[in-house]
This record gives C-alpha cells, structure tokens and sequence, in this order.
C-alpha cells in the first residue's frame, strides 16, 4: 500500500535550505569553477559578465541572468533577495560602478561568509552583505532601491510566505523602480511525491509557483507593469555540466560524495527521484520584471 508523502511545513523547509545551502558554500571542490561557468553560460551569462564575477562566488545556483532585463545605470542602488555568495552582487557592482551601491541579502551563514571574503578579496567597496531572510529585511530602509534582483530565490520561500517577498520588493522600491528577476515556475501540477521531496524543494522546483501565481502576487503587492517570459532554458543542465558525476546544481541530483543546493548526502533515496526525472516537462526557467507603481 502506498503511502502519501507528508507535507513540508516552514520550519523543515528553512532547516533543509540551510543545511543544504550552507554545505554548497562550504565546498571547495576543484572543478567547481568549471561547473559554474558552464551552468552560467547555459542559463543566459554573456562571456563578459563572467570574466567580470569572480569565480569562486559562481557555485552554478543560477537560472538564468537578471541583468538581461535590470538595464543597470552607474549611480543606483540595487538589492539582491538571496545573494549566495554574492555573484550576482560583484556584478552588479561593477555595472552601478564607484558612486552606487548593491546590497545582498542572504539568510545563510556560509554563504554571507563566502561572500565577504571575496569582496575583501577584490575590495568591493560598493557592496554591502545583510543576514537577514528575504520576507523581512529590516535593516533596510523604505524606498532606498532602484532595482531588486533575484535569481532562483524566491522558490524557496514557503508558499504561506511568499506575499510577503514581493511586499518586501515594494518596499525597499523607489517609486518607478524595478523588480528585475530569473526564477523557476512550475509548467503543471507537481504530483504530492514530487511537492513534498525535500531534494526538489531545496532545488528550486518543488517551491516553484505558477506564472498565474507569480502575477498574482506583484499585482497584491503593488507592482504594474509586470512581464514573465520563459528562457527556453534547459533545466537538466545541472545533472549534464556535472564533470565527474559528483557534482550537481540547483535542479540536479546529488552523489553520495558530495551536497549541492538540491539535496545532501543520500540519505533517503530522494535523489535516484531526481537522477530520473525530466525536470523541463514540470518547470521552466522564466525572468520577471515589473515597475513599483
């Protein structure tokens, strides 16, 4: 008799992306520069915007390139929801330059870590690094942004959250400014084996919402102006860029060797799921970008 899966409640899904996230920063594995790169390449990186982030803060978490949509102007101020180890924020520092400023917000210790350590490295001055999650983040001031970008982060936020990620967008926004995002969607409904695997959930598909929903939630928290497009990305990118089979990224499975962002140490079987898994006939890669009305 089968038995269906129990559901993931908050507090469980926090742990895992903790757990998980933490174990990606932590890594220090030899082909991960070329992992990163490949996957970055294959969700939308140009060759310049590469060889300008730092390589050891692209673990290959990405789903795409924000920047493709952001139109970022010297002088403004741009927070990251889910910063990692800051690739997206080095990035943007240099496309903001001297007189702006980016902000990364990020509730993993590892990876604020990481992250500080290569801006010491490379010495951006431009960038600052919050612990905080994205639903609130209170020591940023209202109106204080002209963009908000976040890649692969907002699928992770608990469903009976979310709301209040894109209120925080809102808030942090100028008047005018912009939500300027790449983020996994679901396609159809997830089966209940597949919502509530932990793997999936900490690889940003089990999270995922639908298009209808993500409009939804910009529309409540204010924002106009809203366009989701697909990428065309292929998902399974994250199992084909592993070099030597123990490596795998946001959407991948993981060996018994090693932890990504989409699952630890096997310990339940969920990965054999995941290794067999078409992950492109129940998600997308999409970008997102609205306008604070």
């Amino acid at each position: 008799m089968s038995t269906k899966s129990p559901a993931l409640n908050p507090q469980t899904i926090y742990a895992g992306i903790q757990d998980h996230y933490g174990s990606a920063a932590a890594a220090n594995n030899s082909n991960s520069n070329e992992y990163g790169h490949t996957v970055a390449s294959a969700v939308g990186y140009t060759p310049s915007e590469l060889a300008t982030a730092p390589s050891e803060s692209n673990l290959g978490l990405s789903c795409g390139n924000p920047f493709a949509i952001a139109n970022l102007r010297e002088g403004e101020t741009v927070v990251d929801l889910g910063s990692g180890a800051g690739f997206d924020v080095f990035q943007a520092a240099k496309k903001v330059g001297r007189e702006g400023r980016v902000w990364g917000i990020d509730m993993n210790d590892d990876m604020l870590s990481r992250a500080n350590a290569i801006k010491q490295k490379i010495k951006a001055e431009n960038t600052t690094f919050v612990k905080s999650k994205i639903t609130n983040v209170e020591s940023l001031e209202d109106t204080m942004s002209d963009c908000v970008i976040s890649n692969c982060v907002v699928n992770l936020v608990p469903e009976g959250e979310k709301q209040l990620a894109f209120n925080e967008m809102f808030r942090l926004l100028k008047p005018k400014g912009r939500v300027a995002m790449s983020d996994i969607l679901i396609k159809k409904e997830l089966t209940d084996e597949l919502k509530n695997n932990m793997a999936l959930y900490v690889g940003c598909v089990a999270g995922a919402s639908t298009v209808e929903g993500y409009e939804r939630y910009l529309r409540e928290a204010g924002f106009e102006d809203i366009m989701i497009v697909g990428d065309n990305s292929d998902l399974n990118v994250y199992n084909t860029a592993s070099v030597d089979g123990t490596e795998a990224g946001c959407c991948g499975p993981v060996s018994a060797k090693t932890t990504s962002c989409c699952g630890g140490k096997k310990t339940d079987g969920g990965d054999e799921l995941l290794r067999d898994l078409d992950l492109n006939q129940w998600a997308g890669s999409f970008k997102i970008f609205a306008v604070k009305a």
